[in-house]
């Protein structure tokens, strides 16, 4: 499930011009709020991270997510809903942040760096599933034809000591050009209504409400979003374009 923050929202500030590396990393150096400057970086998430993100899942839901759904909506869709989706890693199209002190702070240069920390994941998908971990039993992994199918947005959660930083357009940028790079034209997600802000100022349209069903009857209200892109806006070229000014 595409669970954003309402308050994320795409940087504007030079300090946030990405720079492609060639291992096709893309890291970002910004002035936190407090603190030294932090290096953002993202890449594919591997099977080793599923630790880490279950954590970073519970910590986003239940802190990001409390203005929208009840205490009782969060732990049961936490138990039956939302969770890691490992054929999203499988399949390479899952993405995570890692945030890591910017070099230039370290008190000692010939150390090694302090290790990076996920804050923040999410993906895309070229199966029919719209929304749930591995634990979801309404999932439906047949694959898509990017022809005719909307490829998803799946799966995004910060951190909440990290939100406002421009990780989830950082990894929204990375979803929408694989997903172009892979052919689709279309793409759409279950969004959370915490997250319905940030997908509509990303140009996303909101086409349907929808409720997830819960335990006891109970219901996640969400919003089926989409969007049509194509080639000539590609992020991954645009974000090429401002690196380079």
């Amino acid at each position: 499930m595409a669970a954003g923050r309402s308050r994320l929202h795409r940087p504007s500030d030079s300090r946030f011009k990405p720079t492609i590396t060639s291992d096709d990393r893309i890291s970002r150096a910004i002035a936190p709020r407090v603190g030294p400057p932090v290096t953002f970086a993202i890449r594919k998430a591997r099977a080793e991270d599923v630790p880490v993100l279950k954590s970073l899942i519970e910590l986003s839901v239940r802190g990001l997510q409390a203005q929208d759904y009840s205490p009782t909506q969060i732990e049961r869709a936490l138990a039956t809903v939302y969770g890691v989706d490992s054929q999203l890693i499988a399949d390479g199209t899952y993405f995570v942040v890692e945030a890591g002190a910017g070099a230039d702070q370290m008190k000692d240069p010939t150390s090694d760096p302090p290790p990076a920390r996920i804050v923040g994941c999410g993906g895309w998908s070229k199966r029919k599933t719209l929304y749930g971990g591995d634990h979801w039993t309404g999932r439906e992994d047949s694959l898509l034809d990017s022809q005719t199918d909307a490829a998803k947005i799946r799966a995004f959660f910060v951190h909440p000591d990290w939100v406002r930083r421009g990780i989830g357009s950082m990894i929204l940028d990375a979803c929408e050009a694989a997903a172009l790079s892979e052919g689709f034209r279309r793409l759409e997600m279950g969004a959370t209504l915490t997250g319905i802000p940030f997908y509509r100022a990303r140009g996303y349209a909101e086409l349907e409400s929808l409720g997830v069903p819960l335990p006891n009857g109970e219901s996640l209200p969400i919003v089926r979003m989409a969007k049509r892109v194509n080639a000539a806006a590609s992020p991954f070229k645009t974000a090429q374009t401002r690196a380079r000014k």
